[in-house]
């Protein structure tokens, strides 16, 4: 193990991301964490583009994007004068036909993703980055979810709830999406947004066993 990677106490992490999802997984697993919120307000220079490269397939998209936000909230903590901690960073993507669905802009686009996924089966992507001093370490977790055949009626009583916004492929697997979803092979965490195998085994390379 490289010395890098050791750390003499239990630290806490900052958190790279203000989903309220990956915090409850984080608790879950009794991580203590602070936010170190990016840039993301509309009307402001955003810290990220969260965009895919021309011809950038969507798993290096989504390591590639983990990364980045792992890496910013590094120096953000420096310039701000921090207490030193790890910096924890996910994506996640849903992607079809090799295509990355993104999140629905309105409800128009949240009604042609879900019916798009209607009886079919799709890849959920989620890599997951911790940046330690100079070093970054990652893991990518891929799922496959199966969707029933969905009625149009049913996708917009779905759309109407508001769950689907600023979702992954336009629905949340822990909230009422879970009445669409046939079969799950894969992690459900990683669905959710942040891999918890996966990190707690980022987490215990660099000296933090969750257990």
């Amino acid at each position: 193990m490289s010395e890098l990677f050791v750390l003499t106490e239990r630290p806490s992490v900052y958190l790279a991301s203000k989903s309220p999802r990956r915090q409850e997984l984080l608790r879950q697993l009794g991580v203590e964490f602070d936010e170190l919120l990016l840039r993301e307000a509309p009307g402001r220079r955003r810290d990220i583009v969260e965009a895919p490269r021309d011809g950038e397939p969507p798993l290096e998209y989504v390591k590639r994007i983990a990364r980045l936000k792992a890496s910013l909230g590094w120096h953000r903590m420096g310039r701000r004068g921090l207490a030193p901690k790890p910096v924890l960073a996910a994506d996640t993507e849903v992607v079809l036909d090799g295509a990355a669905l993104g999140k629905p802009a309105d409800a128009a686009a949240s009604v042609a993703m879900l019916a798009a996924l209607s009886g079919r089966t799709h890849e959920v992507i989620t890599a997951v980055a911790i940046r330690w001093q100079t070093q970054i370490a990652q893991a990518v977790s891929t799922s496959h979810v199966t969707f029933r055949a969905i009625a149009h009626d049913e996708i917009e009583r779905y759309v109407a709830t508001g769950e689907p916004f600023d979702k992954a492929g336009g629905y949340a697997i822990q909230g009422k999406a879970a009445a669409f979803i046939q079969h799950l092979e894969g992690s459900y965490s990683g669905v959710m947004g942040l891999p918890l195998f996966e990190m707690a085994e980022i987490l215990a390379r660099i000296g933090f066993p969750v257990l």
